[in-house]
Order: C-alpha cells, then sequence, then structure tokens
C-alpha cells in the first residue's frame, strides 16, 4: 500500500545509477542481480492485474528508467494500459520528470514519483515517497497541460 493507491502488483527492477545515500533497496542498484523477467513472470503479473480488487501495478526498483530497463518496462506499461485500461501505473524514478517526460511510453503511466531519496529530507510520515523533494506526478494531466499537475491525497502532508 505504499507502492501508489490501493493495493498493487509491484515489479522490482534491477539497475540504478543514483546511488542514493540511506535507499531502501541498494541491492537493486546492480542491473545483473535479480531474476530474469520471463514470459512466466509475466503471467503472472497479469494473473495478479486480472483481480478486481487490485488497483494496479506499480514499476520500482533500482530505477525502472535506468537505461537497461527503460525500453521494456515502458513497453510493459503500454501493453497493461491496453490490456487493463482501468487500472493504473505508476513507476518511481531517481530522474527528474523534465528529465524524461519526453521519453517514448512515458503517456502510458498515469502517475510518476520522480527525483533522487535525498535523506535529508526524509519524512516517514510522506505518502508515496521517502523524502519531500520528491514529487508525485500525473502524467497525463501535466502533459496535457503543460504545467507540472501533482498527486495530492487530501488527507496527506505536503
Amino acid at each position: 500500500m505504499l507502492n501508489g493507491d490501493g493495493l498493487r502488483v509491484v515489479l522490482w527492477v534491477s539497475g540504478c545509477n543514483h546511488y542514493c545515500h540511506g535507499c531502501h533497496n541498494p541491492i537493486t542498484w546492480d542491473p545483473t542481480n535479480g531474476l530474469p523477467f520471463d514470459e512466466t513472470a509475466k503471467k503472472e503479473c497479469f494473473d495478479e492485474l486480472e483481480k478486481d480488487y487490485v488497483s494496479g501495478i506499480t514499476f520500482s526498483g533500482g530505477d525502472p528508467l535506468h537505461p537497461v530497463n527503460r525500453k521494456e518496462v515502458l513497453q510493459l506499461a503500454a501493453e497493461i494500459k491496453e490490456k487493463y485500461p482501468k487500472k493504473t501505473i505508476w513507476l518511481y524514478t531517481g530522474y527528474l520528470w523534465e528529465e524524461i517526460c519526453s521519453l517514448p511510453g512515458m503517456e502510458n503511466l498515469d502517475i510518476v514519483v520522480d527525483g533522487k531519496f535525498e535523506e535529508a529530507v526524509h519524512d516517514n510520515q510522506l505518502l508515496w515517497r521517502g523524502s519531500a523533494n520528491q514529487r508525485v506526478i500525473r502524467v497525463a494531466e501535466t502533459i496535457k497541460s503543460g504545467k507540472m499537475v501533482l498527486h495530492v491525497d487530501p488527507e496527506a502532508r505536503a
């Protein structure tokens, strides 16, 4: 429930060049760690997404937009968006929105949580992010308006 709103499938990927001090998952930095994402793993994700009570999928890591992950993750997001249009797709990345907004396939994401984890502004009370510098961005609205549109829970702290 901390990886986006509702109950979600979470796909953790390996590969991250940000090396954030205080990262909760540094084992994922090495792009050669982990298991290959094969058809069996994909079927498992899709089987979980079939369930009515599952809100969607979250891509986390590591960094799903690390150069070794980028193409496959964004292709998978497009496939999920087509097959499960009512499910939401969240993606966590250490890149800033301004660095990634023009990547092909970003329009298939619903929410991007951007920015490196910064231990100096870490706050356990923040919803969906680990540090105050990170932004929870509503992708479609941001693309449409050309201005940053943040996803805010009315009960969340700023």
